[in-house]
This record gives structure tokens, sequence and C-alpha cells, in this order.
């Protein structure tokens, strides 16, 4: 259908006709479909307020897409505001602070930042974007060591349901800062924020690699390990079943295979004494732990740079023991006939105390956080999502009471349930954030993804 549309901004205005319109709706994840209405490719502020206007105007609910990592599923209708030419960081290296633009992916500010010897709290991979990244709490590469990237936000520019830019502080308006910091675009669209870097040039980090006789005898160790390691140590442990291609380095390529991943804010000196436990688990077939520049932190996962179709959600939980990682791995290993990634992150530290400036962010008593990841066909759509939530939910159904909630950075495609974004918060948070909801947008217009509706 071809909507006519004229906006007072400068950025292209598409709809479904328009020449570049599949362009512009394409993003990382390739599982799900978007087909908005109108496709607003925001060049700034003034663009995003007119997509603002647009929507508000004619009853369309608004979505935000800067890299398309996290798309909620498949998407009919509406205005899409793309903020992917909204890029650029400026650095301020006397008070260690940058200002990110709404569509500008880490490693852009990564490089930057690097240049004064700084850091972001950013994630595993270069291309996702920062701003919804952070927006939605960021439980990044230096968690332990220093927190939810979420708690480092200082300012946030952002288009409100009204029309109206604001310049959002904890003094200037507390409330909807509060909730900026944890609970994503539902308050508007946020076109730059300002957030803390971290005097962190350089880590120890990197990764160890068992392949799968070794796989049940690595993931006890590493549980047993995460018992005794300290705040300087961030660690993960992904099951992955590598594929059988070039990409893929020749020594896990087609094996199922145990990744353990460090990030450690220390001397290297240090680093290395504190993996020495996990180098006697037993014989790996790769080994990339080294001292390196914060430049290279994405080298510790190697997540796949090229788009790729997938569905995703987890679980925070306050423990896990070795009996219940030994059933998650007969639920989704070799044998179990499930094409799915296993990821268990060690939580706690830095992450479980809560900032002076509060936040929205919740669970920050959990002790892990357990992720499972699917791939499926390239544009499969809510159809497989809804296949693979059932092995999903097995694996979940182990730790019964233990669950404390769930991530929303990593409700990974597919459509999310009321049930489970009421679970990212603490339930006295997430009644605030409904309400405030009904002072800041009373007509839901930014309901395109993770949406938390206003209070009646």
């Amino acid at each position: 259908m071809s909507v006519p549309v004229e906006t007072t901004g400068e950025g292209p205005v598409l709809d479904r006709e328009s020449a570049g319109y599949d362009e512009e709706v394409a993003a990382y994840q390739l599982g799900f479909g978007q087909r908005p209405d109108v496709v607003v490719a925001a060049q700034g502020p003034d663009d995003v307020r007119a997509a603002v206007e647009l929507a508000a105007g004619r009853g369309l609910p608004l979505a935000v897409q800067s890299t398309g990592h996290g798309l909620p599923g498949d998407r009919a209708g509406g205005v899409l505001v793309s903020t992917a030419r909204m890029r650029g960081v400026e650095v301020d290296p006397a008070t260690a602070t940058a200002r990110i633009q709404a569509g500008t992916p880490w490693g852009e500010v990564i490089r930057e930042a690097a240049v004064h010897g700084l850091a972001p709290l950013s994630g595993s991979t270069l291309g996702v974007g920062a701003v919804g990244y952070s927006l939605e709490g960021g439980i990044g590469l230096l968690a332990r060591t220093h927190g939810f990237a979420a708690d480092r936000i200082t300012a946030a520019e952002v288009v409100s349901a009204d029309g109206e830019l604001r310049h959002v502080t904890a003094d200037s308006d507390p409330d909807l800062f509060w909730a900026l910091r944890g609970a994503g675009g539902n308050f508007g669209v946020v076109t730059s924020l300002d957030v803390e870097l971290v005097r962190q040039p350089r880590i120890y980090g990197g990764g160890l690699y068992f392949a799968e006789p070794q796989v049940p005898h690595a993931l006890r160790s590493w549980l047993e390990w995460t018992a005794g390691v300290g705040e300087e140590m961030t660690s993960s442990i992904g099951l992955v079943p590598f594929p059988d291609k070039p990409a893929v380095p020749e020594e896990v390529r087609g094996r199922y295979t145990a990744h353990i991943r460090v990030a450690h804010t220390g001397a290297a000196a240090d680093g290395e004494a504190a993996v020495a436990p996990l180098r006697a688990i037993g014989p790996y077939v790769l080994d990339t732990l080294t001292d390196m520049p914060y430049t290279d932190s994405d080298s510790i996962y190697r997540d796949p740079p090229t788009p790729m179709a997938y569905y995703g959600t987890n679980v925070l939980v306050d423990d896990l023991d070795v009996a219940t990682a030994g059933r998650i791995l007969e639920l989704t290993g070799p044998g179990s006939g499930l094409n799915c990634v296993v990821q268990i992150n060690h939580m706690g530290g830095a992450m479980a105390r809560r900032p002076a400036v509060p936040s929205a962010v919740g669970h920050r008593g959990a002790r892990f956080l357990v992720r499972v990841l699917s791939r499926i066909a390239p544009g499969a759509g809510e159809a497989a999502a809804v296949a693979e939530r059932a092995a999903h939910e097995q694996v979940y159904a182990l730790f019964g009471d233990r669950i404390l909630g769930v991530a929303p950075n990593f409700l990974l495609g597919g459509p999310v349930t009321a049930e489970q974004l009421k679970a990212c918060y603490e339930a006295a948070d997430y009644e605030r954030l409904t309400a405030l909801k009904a002072v800041y947008d009373p007509g839901n217009l930014f309901r395109g993804y993770h949406n938390i509706p206003p209070a009646h």
C-alpha cells in the first residue's frame, strides 16, 4: 500500500513503493521481516520530530531501527525511524565522557574513545548500535568491573510523544531519566546519549575452545571457577555447534565446542594467573587469550559480522549448579536434535550494586544469565520462533523458582510476550514504568519494540 507522506524533515521518507525502501528496512537480523507503511531515514533530530508528528497525526505506531540486531519479530504497518545515518561520537577526555548519536555502532565509539586511553561499556560485537544497547541495560565485556552500560548514561536527547526535543538529565527530569536508563525506547526516540567512559586502554582477554569430548568437563570447571574470581574478571561460556564454513576457525569448524570467553581489566600477569585453572581443564583446540588493546575486544567472542537469522531468549537466575548445567547440555547438545547456541554469562560484581543515580535496570541479584539462541532460516519469521520457543522453555524450566527475571537486551527476534517484558523489571519498578508511560506517552505511540503499556 502506498501512503502519501509529507514531513518537514530533511532525511528521505519512503513508502512501500519507493525506490530504496527494501534497502532502508534491511537489518542484520534476517529471520524477520519489516514492512512499515512509512520509513523515515533520519539524518538528525528534526527528522525524528517530523516522524513522531507523522505517526501521532495518523494514529500509527512508531518503532526505531539502527543496526537491526535485535528486531522484535515480523512487523507490518506503522512508521519506522531509521537512525543509521545519525552517526557520530564526540569524546571529552577531560570528563571521560562521550556523546553518541543514535545510529552509531560500538566500533566507532571504541575507536574514538581509545584515542584518549578510554573505553565504553560496549558489548561483544562492534556492529551493534550503542544507543539501543545502552538503553536496555547493556551487559558488556567489562560488566563485572564497571557495571551496566545504562548506569553510565548521564544525559539523553529524546523526542517525546508531543514532538518536543528534550534534554533529559537526573536534575532536569529525574523520573524520565530513571525510566530511559533501562526501559529502552518506550518513552521517546533517543537522538543522542551522553555516557561515562572508563580508563581501560587494554585488557587481558580472549577465549579457550574445547572440542566435544571435553565440553561437559569444561562446563563444570568453568562454573566452579566463577565462584572464586574477582570483579576484574568478566566471563561467559558458549556451547556452540560451529558450522562447517570457511569463516569459522579451522580448529572448531563443523564441531560442537565449549568456548570460554574472558575479559580481565587488571594487569596482564594477573589475567594470566586468573585463567590458569581454565587452561588446566584439559586439552583445548584453540587458545586466543592475550593482552590486547581494547580496540581488539571484538576478537574475544568472534561474533559473526555478516547478517544472519536467529531467535533468542534468556533468563536471569540466582544460581546454576553443576547438575542443572549437565541437564542443559543434554537438552541442547549433540544428540538433542536442536541447532542452538547456549550462552551462560557470569553476572554479579559491579552489576549487583545500585548506582548513585538510580536506573530502571532490574534483577541485580542474578548470578548467571542463561541464553538460548536458535538459528532459523532467513525469512522464517514468527512461525519458526514459536516452534523454537518450546525448546527454550524446556531449558528454563530446569530452574524453577531460581529464575529472577529476563534481560531485555537478549530478547532477540520473534514476538516478545507481555510476561517476558514484565519479567525484565522488578515488580514495583514495572508498575512505576507503566505509570510514567501514562504521563509521557499516554497514547502508546512508542509501541513498536519491547512495549510497556501505559497504566489505565
